[in-house]
């Protein structure tokens, strides 16, 4: 009997269409330690799938394919879209992001809802979101945490 969601994969796994995918498979490579685990290219060296691997989850990514609507980032002028990556030391897999190309969108820090996280954009246009679970924030306590936050944000 064949398995309605494969073994190794979530539930819900990201898809990425990039322009360069190829390029954005070493980019993850280097910046997140992506493991690249299958890759179809077309007879013009474009990648019509690929799948790597980011820590215990699986992410497929294609270039480009304008014909059938998919369109990278920066065809559409950015994405509404963040990837929240947890990983095992922020500080070390920002820094490492932003050495292979990313760009600053914020800075690491620590976080009233119990991450120690930063923001990049990655070269394709991506945003992802990278963190450390650094504290379990009790419900009672995350409410009132958020309260302040929200105070202190509007001045």
């Amino acid at each position: 009997m064949v398995k309605a969601i494969p073994d190794g994969y979530a539930e819900l796994t990201a898809y990425l269409s990039v322009d360069g995918a190829s390029e954005a498979i070493d980019f993850y490579t280097e910046a997140f330690g992506a493991k690249e685990l299958a890759r179809s290219t077309a007879p013009n060296g474009k990648i019509m799938h690929a799948q790597i691997r980011i820590g215990g989850t699986i992410v497929m990514l294609s270039d480009e394919l304008r014909e059938a609507g998919l369109l990278g980032p920066h065809s559409v002028g950015g994405t509404p879209v963040t990837l929240y990556l947890f990983v095992e030391d922020v500080d070390a897999t920002f820094a490492r992001a932003l050495r292979a190309g990313a760009k600053q969108q914020r800075e690491v820090q620590d976080h009233f809802f119990g991450d120690r996280a930063g923001q990049v954009i990655d070269p394709f246009g991506h945003r992802w979101t990278i963190a450390t679970h650094i504290e379990d924030v009790p419900p009672d306590e995350f409410d009132q945490r958020a309260e302040a936050h929200m105070r202190k944000a509007a001045g």
